[in-house]
């Protein structure tokens, strides 16, 4: 990793946890949330993971809307950090533990490389 990326990574990693500690006060079923990258096409290749911990408290905060609550708070924090995806919406995906531990075990690893 270069210098840039890694102060980069830095950055955004600020903003993601930032994002997450609010996250967890304010959005019910809200756990925990992780990103990808590839630096070398950055910011396109940004993925970024909303975890919930079962299937219901995602339904239930979607049908709030709490999941263009979690854009819009991912969107300021990330501009704040100088970092702007072109299309963050499509960019930010949402998920459960419940749905990991049903379709691969509670294996994240997995998960995300699909």
């Amino acid at each position: 990793m270069r210098k840039s990326d890694k102060q980069l990574d830095n950055r955004l990693r600020g903003a993601l946890m930032e994002v997450c500690e609010l996250a967890l006060e304010s959005v019910p079923g809200f756990r925990w949330l992780t990103h990808l990258a590839d630096y070398r096409r950055f910011p396109d290749s940004l993925r970024i993971v909303c975890v919930f911990d079962s299937d219901d408290a995602l339904i239930q905060a979607r049908e709030a809307r709490e999941d263009d609550y979690l854009c819009q708070l991912l969107q300021a924090k990330l501009a704040a950090a100088a970092i702007k995806p072109a299309a963050l919406r499509r960019q930010v995906h949402f998920d459960s533990e419940e749905a990991c531990q049903r379709e691969h075990r509670g294996n994240w690893k997995r998960r995300l490389s699909q």
